[in-house]
């Protein structure tokens, strides 16, 4: 199945493994991660749901 829409919901503790796992798709922020404007998810769905299931804080979330 596509990847619709990620986003981080609120709870970030700035670990920075997303933005490991999936540079392309997570940067780091002063306060939270986020999702980079305008990039292709279907391409890195592997990595956007291994970052979701590796969040420490569970707060990474998509919709497929």
């Amino acid at each position: 199945m596509a990847i619709e829409k990620v986003w981080i919901e609120e709870g970030c503790t700035l670990c920075g493994l997303c933005e490991d796992i999936a540079p392309e798709v997570f940067e780091m922020g002063d306060e939270t991660s986020a999702v980079k404007e305008g990039v292709d998810l279907n391409q890195y769905e592997d990595q956007i749901k291994e970052a979701a299931e590796s969040c420490p804080a569970g707060v990474i979330q998509f919709e497929e």
